[in-house]
């Protein structure tokens, strides 16, 4: 029996090398390696601005008086930076050569897989960037001695039966233990949050694409 219009149109799209429908082929081709390489040069540019302002905050914080919330900072972003540096040398493996389906199909797989990381990492990104700000401000110079000190100091003037942990109120270490640990749950949420405003719009194209194609294949 002969083969439908149909049938014909999806081998032409299907194969590589096929002489029919060239011109869709290329089309969707073309608007894969589009949309993958406008994510790579947002994803870099993204990583660069991160290193830029960690080492910006890291000098700043030497002069405000916070070293320790500027080096923890600073350390922290690193090691953000430099494992999605690793995952993005992943991506520059996927073969452009392939059909475009495939590409995509594979470009979407590493999005899953570097999602999955960084979401696991902000769990703890953010409970330590918060402690970092804690631990600079407890040890800011305040006219001769910790700013935290001198808070306690002024505490117990007010409040001397307030109960103490090696110095500290144990009211403050309770708030800070339940910011650090409702950060921990929410840290992959925000993580999501701020990823869809980066890179929300390319998300929705390649869906968009996505569906375009595997309409055809259906």
């Amino acid at each position: 029996m002969e083969k439908s219009i149909e049938n014909i149109w999806k081998e032409g799209f299907l194969k590589s090398d096929a002489l029919v429908a060239p011109k869709i082929n290329n089309l969707y081709n073309q608007k894969s390696i589009h949309i993958i390489d406008k994510f790579k040069r947002m994803f870099k540019i993204n990583l660069i601005a991160i290193i830029a302002f960690s080492f910006i905050f890291l000098i700043v914080s030497f002069f405000v008086g916070i070293p320790i919330t500027g080096v923890i900072f600073f350390i922290t972003l690193s090691v953000l930076v430099f494992i999605n540096k690793m995952l993005l040398n992943g991506l520059e493996k996927i073969d452009k050569g392939a059909s475009s389906y495939q590409y995509l199909k594979s470009f979407n797989e590493w999005i899953q897989k570097q999602v999955a990381i960084n979401k696991k990492m902000s769990r703890f990104l953010y409970p330590i960037i918060f402690m970092s700000l804690v631990l600079g401000f407890w040890f800011k110079d305040a006219e001769g001695m910790p700013l935290g000190e001198r808070l306690v100091d002024e505490i117990l003037v007010g409040f001397p039966d307030t109960y103490l942990i090696f110095g500290i109120p144990l009211i403050g270490i309770v708030i800070v233990a339940v910011i650090l640990v409702l950060l921990f749950l929410v840290g992959g949420r925000i993580y999501k949050w701020d990823l869809n405003i980066v890179y929300g719009r390319i998300f929705k194209k390649l869906e968009e694409l996505m569906t375009d194609i595997e309409s055809l294949r259906s």
